[in-house]
C-alpha cells in the first residue's frame, strides 16, 4: 500500500468532524479498533493517524483554555 500523505489524513479528518461532529473522535477510534479486531495494523495506523488529527482540529476550533 502506497503511503497516506499527510493532506489526505487531514481530509479524512475534516470529513469525520463534519459527518459526525463532536463524535468524530469518537468514530475514528471505533474504526482504528475494528481494523486491529480485523488483524490489519496498516489501517489501524492509518485511523489512529485520522484521529490524532481530529483531536487537533477540535483543540484549534475550541481555542486556548481561558
Amino acid at each position: 500500500m502506497p503511503p497516506i500523505l499527510d493532506l489526505d489524513i487531514w481530509r479524512a479528518a475534516y470529513l469525520l468532524i463534519g459527518q459526525h461532529g463532536a463524535e468524530a473522535e469518537l468514530e475514528a477510534a471505533k474504526r482504528a479498533d475494528l481494523m486491529l479486531d480485523r488483524g490489519d495494523l496498516e489501517g489501524q495506523t492509518l485511523w489512529r493517524r485520522i484521529r490524532r488529527a481530529i483531536v487537533e482540529v477540535q483543540a484549534l476550533a475550541t481555542g486556548p483554555p481561558n
